[in-house]
């Protein structure tokens, strides 16, 4: 089961006003790098909720991070 897991994101915000993931930062305050975008594109969560799917390369992993209303989240094997 997945859940929506709001998190801290270092974003760069370009002179066209468009968003740039760089750093994710977990509750406890460890940061890790977005190495690099995949995907950008609106789309659904599985947990419920749209915005803006940003498909990213996180060290080795593969994660979903979404901007929906003014706020970043993946979808989390844990609550």
């Amino acid at each position: 089961m997945l859940y929506k897991r709001y998190v801290d994101v270092i974003t760069l915000v370009d002179r066209e006003g468009k968003l740039k993931p760089l750093i994710l930062i977990w509750e406890n305050g460890l940061q890790y790098p977005i190495d690099r975008i995949l995907e950008v594109r609106n789309a659904t969560s599985e947990v419920g909720g749209c915005g803006i799917l940003y498909r990213c390369r996180i060290g080795s992993q593969e994660r979903r991070l979404f901007y929906e209303k003014n706020r970043w989240f993946i979808e989390s094997t844990k609550p």
